[in-house]
């Protein structure tokens, strides 16, 4: 009998919920169907401010109203912000925040997904991995359309802790780990010599502003040193600045095409293309699951002119293009407007780029690149690979 009056109910629900629509109508003035939604939302908003347990603001519908509106296109990559947040975005890309450094987005499973710890950074000590699920953060459960909420819990003061839970799908374990926050100053270009001298090094932890200038001054120094191959490393980048990431390439590179991008309409909104100024040693490139966007641009491009080789693991697989853009009131958007294109057509979004010679870490690994060359089984590749083409 309970089951049958608990149906009846909700069906009353619905009829009295269809008359207050209509009601709202006559009220409001709206009589023809474009306007529907206007009427919708009006008897939402005050129903909600009669009935929510909590207090709730006229400006927070606002933000609600502008946000869902972009949420509606189910993009992860495309967000509406607020000032603040916009201001936020634009600090991240040039390069310095406080937080235990770990770049997220939105996955499709509607978790918060690890594209990338930061090397060096809290997280990547931690051993945070691309891939992993941010699922709680301080105890409190976050989904990914709460992930802004989420990201302002994880940052702070320098030195205060914070709890992340994450959820590893590859093995199916669940762990609480407690990070120290810390300043994340990115030094997005780290160099260095490899057997004894003859090999250069250059890891790229993500493309800002600054990366070509540091990458060419990097690069310059062990040119100059006489080194006989090059190491490029971009495991855990998540990307960046497209210009960054082209302009490397136009180093590396033959005379060509690096990378072009198409909108919806198949009009090309940009390209970059190489001189015929190239790198004239042998080059091997590091890439992992954690190599995205502006990360895969690079490599892709290496990929198809041959000119060295992809040694790792298969890419993130982001393809598409991002343009943020401010409004007058200080907050923005950042919209999915685009897909890019390797030299050869290939657009790799949710796909990724599958290396040359695929190579495992050891799970217990403690970390990559240059002060773990004992235990990162892809640095020691990429260099058997160079010694046997010097």
């Amino acid at each position: 009998m309970k089951k049958k009056i608990l149906v009846i109910l909700g069906v009353l629900a619905i009829v009295v919920g269809t008359n207050l629509f209509t009601a709202a109508s006559l009220i409001y003035g709206y009589s023809n169907s474009n306007s529907a939604g206007n009427v919708k939302i009006k008897y939402l908003e005050d129903f909600i401010k009669q009935n929510y347990l909590y207090d709730v603001k006229d400006e927070d519908f606002e933000v609600g109203k502008l946000k869902g509106l972009v949420a509606s296109l189910n993009d992860p990559y495309s967000e509406y912000y607020t000032k603040e947040e916009y201001k936020e975005l634009m600090e991240f890309t040039k390069g310095k925040f406080f937080g235990i450094g770990v770049v997220i987005t939105k996955g499709e499973d509607n978790l918060i997904t690890v594209i990338s710890p930061i090397k060096g950074s809290p997280a990547d000590k931690a051993g945070i991995k691309a891939q992993d699920k941010i699922i709680k953060v301080n105890g409190e459960e976050y989904s990914a359309d709460k992930i802004n909420e989420a990201t302002k819990v994880m940052k702070g003061d320098k030195g205060t802790e914070v709890e992340v839970t994450i959820y590893r799908p590859a093995t199916g374990e669940t762990k609480n780990i407690k990070l120290k926050r810390d300043e994340i100053s990115v030094e997005t270009v780290i160099k260095g010599k490899l057997d004894n001298g003859n090999l250069g090094y250059i890891g790229i932890t993500e493309f800002d502003e600054n990366t070509a200038n540091d990458f060419n001054k990097a690069l310059d120094d062990l040119l100059k040193d006489n080194v006989k191959g090059l190491v490029l490393d971009l495991r855990g980048n998540p990307g960046g600045i497209v210009e960054s990431a082209s302009a490397i390439a136009d180093r590396l590179l033959p005379e060509g095409m690096i990378v072009y991008a198409e909108d919806k309409n198949k009009n090309r909104v940009f390209e970059f293309k190489s001189d015929d100024e190239k790198l004239s040693i042998p080059l091997t490139v590091l890439v992992n699951e954690g190599s995205a966007s502006a990360s895969e641009i690079l490599a892709g491009a290496v990929r198809d002119y041959k000119a060295g080789t992809i040694i790792g693991k298969k890419t993130f697989g982001k393809g598409i293009v991002q343009t943020a853009r401010m409004f007058p009131g200080g907050d923005g958007i950042k919209l999915t407007t685009s897909q890019y294109f390797t030299p050869n057509g290939e657009n790799i979004h949710k796909k990724g780029i599958k290396p040359d010679i695929e190579v495992d870490l050891p799970e217990d690994v403690k970390g990559i690149g240059l002060d773990y060359l004992k235990e990162d089984k892809q640095l020691q590749k990429a260099i058997e690979v160079l010694k046997k083409n010097l």
